[in-house]
């Protein structure tokens, strides 16, 4: 038995479920130590997107539900990894990786051996989300972890829906393994080893966006990012009179997918191309990559305003291109996470034009929330921009027939059923809708996730609720009794 430490705060009834499932599995932990348990919430991505890595803002709500992790110290040279969901996922429940191969006494382990040792086997990868956080903890800090680990992860966040269940994943334990390591590291410090440990040792080029809102986001608020890498803003509280709801369609999303990849690699060759044309100076650096001297943007795709791009940029970005030729005339990207495949063929003037406009709508949207959107207009207007968000992804490639559906459904019942605004989320290619409704208007939500179930014959299912991130939820203790 175990009991909460009191210095932890209030148990709330998820701790408490938490605690029962430690219980359950006496043989795992040793009931003479003590117990960290750390906890992270998924995200809907109201506005903003894949434009987060070309320096948009973006506006994220962070759900109710999370993902959590409680980690053990143990004699054993070994990090022992437990899931009460793997088997759900065709996966291995348990996975044990050697101490030294994550957190090797002599120095930092190569995040690509690591990223090929953690990912090899399909049934075991989905360990890297959790041992990648020894990986990068120790590379950013040294050798911390003298003893071996005990991790149990449990997490209700869906997997393959868009919500960022391995940010929230990460994010857990990367704040747990911090209070273990004795490491006093910031929520936004949290964020951005977490995102690295998704680069590095997973292997997904994703944006910074996912992590911080699981770190850093306020109950009933937008979290607020300018993504310049991660300059956190003041929280956007929602207006009573609305509420933030999500709309799984049923197909599996990824962010390592071959979709979001391209479109990504598309945007910053669209920025080389932007930077050749307004006669920036640039430089070969390493890893294949390029280095631009950048006075007028900052290096950001989203610091060019719309009427900018089209009056300046626009027609230099081709349509589309292949890599082989984008590769013989600008030699590489800034972007130190993707490679131009020379083979393939990059849609890249959509792909460019998305954050450019991304980031104004979200400006705009932003605005319109802080002034307090009280008029049916102005509430038009949000869901204006959100459908145009939605349309971009389209024209960037990004989407899928569901969520195409549930869009258009939303936006067939419209304001009179109390819906505004509806758009795909984060990587685009399936995975949820975001939408944007007026208070108490849940039962329209279940009659369209009916009639696209009739239609479809896909499970789909409504996601709401809100929650603080990890550093306002903190770090909880559970003590032998």
């Amino acid at each position: 038995m175990w009991r909460i430490d009191p210095s932890s705060g209030e148990a709330d009834p998820e701790l408490l479920e938490m605690v029962s499932l430690i219980e359950a599995r006496s043989d795992f932990f040793d009931q003479s130590r003590p117990i960290t348990i750390a906890r992270a919430p998924g995200r809907l991505d109201l506005m903003g997107g894949i434009a987060d890595y070309s320096g948009s803002l973006v506006l994220e709500w962070p759900l109710q539900v999370a993902a959590w992790i409680a980690i053990q110290s143990c004699a054993a040279p070994t990090v022992t990894l437990l899931s009460t969901a793997a088997r759900e996922l065709s996966a291995d429940d348990t996975v044990t990786i050697p101490l030294h191969a994550l957190a090797p006494p002599g120095g930092p382990v190569d995040y690509a051996r690591a990223r090929a040792s953690l990912t090899a086997d399909p049934r075991r990868a989905w360990g890297a989300y959790v041992a990648g956080a020894v990986v990068v903890l120790h590379h950013a800090y040294g050798p911390r972890c003298a003893h071996g680990l005990k991790c149990l992860v449990h997490s209700k966040v869906p997997v393959g829906k868009g919500l960022s269940s391995s940010a929230a994943i990460e994010v857990a334990t990367m704040h747990a393994l911090a209070a273990v390591a004795g490491i006093d590291v910031g929520g936004r410090d949290v964020a951005l080893l977490a995102q690295r440990v998704e680069n590095s040792v997973v292997g997904a080029p994703c944006g910074a966006m996912d992590q911080m809102t699981a770190a850093c986001g306020r109950r009933d608020h937008l979290l607020a990012l300018l993504c310049q890498p991660a300059e956190l803003q003041a929280h956007v509280a929602l207006p009573p009179e609305l509420e933030v709801w999500g709309l799984d369609s049923g197909i599996r999303h990824a962010v390592a997918g071959a979709d979001y990849a391209s479109v990504r690699v598309a945007a910053f060759m669209g920025y080389r191309i932007v930077a050749d044309e307004a006669g920036f100076a640039c430089r070969d650096a390493e890893g294949g990559c390029v280095s631009v001297d950048d006075p007028e943007f900052g290096g950001y795709l989203a610091n060019i305003t719309p009427s900018v791009w089209e009056a300046r940029f626009r027609d230099h970005a081709p349509e589309a291109i292949d890599g082989g030729s984008f590769l013989a005339r600008y030699r590489g990207l800034t972007d130190r996470v993707t490679r131009v495949d020379p083979t393939m063929r990059y849609a890249v003037r959509a792909c460019t034009a998305h954050p450019v406009h991304e980031h104004h709508r979200v400006r705009v949207f932003r605005a319109l929330l802080e002034a307090g959107a009280k008029s049916e207009a102005s509430r038009g207007l949000l869901g204006e921009l959100m459908y145009q968000s939605h349309a971009s992804y389209g024209a960037c490639g990004l989407g899928s027939d569901g969520t195409d559906r549930l869009v258009e459904l939303v936006r067939a019942a419209g304001d009179g059923a109390g819906l505004y605004g509806a758009k795909v989320m984060g990587g685009g290619s399936g995975g949820t809708v975001a939408v944007l409704a007026r208070a108490g208007s849940r039962p329209a939500l279940d009659r369209i996730v009916a009639q696209y179930r009739r239609e479809t014959g896909r499970a789909a299912a409504v996601v709401g609720g809100s929650s603080d991130g990890a550093l306002g939820y903190g770090v909880k203790r559970l003590l032998p009794s």
